[in-house]
């Protein structure tokens, strides 16, 4: 492992972040001295972010734990466009108002990881639409457009992927890297802004920005990428059978996210840890060494730290005390997933309706395969009906997956 002046890079590259650096050492050296102003685009393609952003996020907070500043740029402006990166295919546009709806719900997640104000290393959010939205075509095509290479472009593994698959990857599309790169020169000029950090993915991007700073004003500007995060078995982070695991408790329950959590592989403890985590690496190394049964209490601390972290210590608490009634005392907790219906309801469509099966198909399968309970107890009638008194009735899908089915 390299060894680094500065408690930035220090710091990401103990935590497992780094994948690549453009001039480390540089890099390194201006971190040590001063305070680096740093910034990641996230495009408000939803309401809430989900896990999938999460490096990203708490690589933002890393550079402010380490006394520089984080930057987040939403895309208002890219947003209108859609990264075509690794895409199989174009976004659908959304409108100005379902941006800016996006945007706002995205704001109160980063509330929660970043301090933002006007220190010199408080955080601060900004809009690409703000200097996009603005630019006159003829003379963004004079100005910027001189300074890319279409050789080099269709180059890019992003562009290639689409283009190998001979998937349309339209004029539309094409341009957002342009835009991406003019953002890092527009945060050079207005912020200054040193460093661009993003996921593997975006390493053709960054490079791109760096570039034009240094041909049309000369500044020296760095960038920064994550590894590709997968879990132990291969599957890309924040994949599940239910969806997305989403940041905001509007789109998923406290319960669900603590769980997402403490589900984690025995092999990905302690990289999760240190990744997700604020917890000292001589603690995750204890953790870390567990074994056997034991790795479930590591785990236990994982979803803890990680749902207060996102969701508040209240929250965490609660969720922990939900799964410990649920599996150690076979009692319901508040905080489980609720699905409401009025009468008796069919146990697919209670499965189903509780986000456990993605189609009563799937549903009836897992009945026939002796996966479902009905308050504690195996149902092997794919038609059964469930009756719903005064008190919530719990449904479990596997040993994993517990909910409560409620009178409407």
């Amino acid at each position: 492992m390299t060894d680094y002046r500065s408690d930035l890079l220090r710091t990401l590259s103990t935590r497992g972040y780094i994948h690549q650096l453009t001039d480390a050492a540089a890099l390194d050296a201006l971190a040590a001295t001063q305070v680096v102003p740093g910034y990641i685009g996230f495009d408000p393609t939803a309401p809430s972010l989900h896990v999938g952003s999460l490096v990203q996020i708490m690589l933002l907070r890393r550079l402010q734990q380490t006394g520089h500043k984080p930057i987040v740029l939403m895309g208002g402006g890219t947003g209108k466009i859609g990264d075509p990166s690794f895409k199989d295919e174009a976004r659908k546009l959304a409108s100005d108002d379902v941006i800016a709806a996006n945007i706002a719900g995205i704001q109160r997640i980063f509330e929660r990881f970043l301090t933002f104000g006007d220190g010199p290393s408080d955080a601060m959010m900004l809009d690409n639409a703000e200097w996009l939205d603005k630019l006159e075509y003829i003379p963004f095509l004079r100005e910027v457009g001189q300074h890319f290479s279409v050789n080099r472009m269709l180059s890019f593994d992003s562009v290639k992927l689409r283009l190998d698959r001979e998937q349309s990857l339209s004029f539309l599309e094409f341009n957002y890297m342009i835009l991406q790169g003019y953002d890092f020169r527009e945060l050079a000029k207005r912020h200054g802004v040193r460093l661009q950090m993003g996921g593997s993915d975006q390493w053709g991007n960054i490079v791109n920005g760096i570039e034009l700073a240094r041909r049309m004003d000369g500044t020296e500007v760095f960038g920064a990428t994550t590894p590709l995060l997968t879990t132990a078995d291969g599957v890309k982070m924040g994949k599940t059978v239910n969806g997305a695991v989403w940041l905001h408790e509007d789109q998923l329950p406290h319960f669900d996210y603590w769980q997402f959590w403490r589900n984690t592989d025995d092999r990905d403890v302690g990289r999760f840890l240190r990744l997700f985590t604020d917890l000292p690496l001589d603690e995750i190394e204890r953790l870390q060494a567990l074994e056997g049964a034991e790795i479930n209490a590591a785990k236990i601390v994982l979803a803890n730290e990680a749902t207060a972290m996102c969701r508040g210590r209240e929250a965490a608490e609660a969720a922990a005390e939900t799964a410990r009634r649920t599996f150690e005392e076979g009692a319901a907790g508040d905080t489980l997933p609720t699905f409401a219906a009025a009468g008796p309801v069919a146990l697919v469509d209670a499965l189903v309706g509780l986000g456990f099966c993605a189609s009563k198909g799937e549903a009836r399968r897992l009945i026939k395969q002796g996966g479902a309970r009905v308050a504690g107890e195996k149902v092997a009638d794919e038609a059964a009906l469930i009756e719903i008194g005064a008190e919530p009735v719990r449904i479990s899908a596997g040993k994993k997956h517990h909910g409560l089915l409620v009178t409407a």
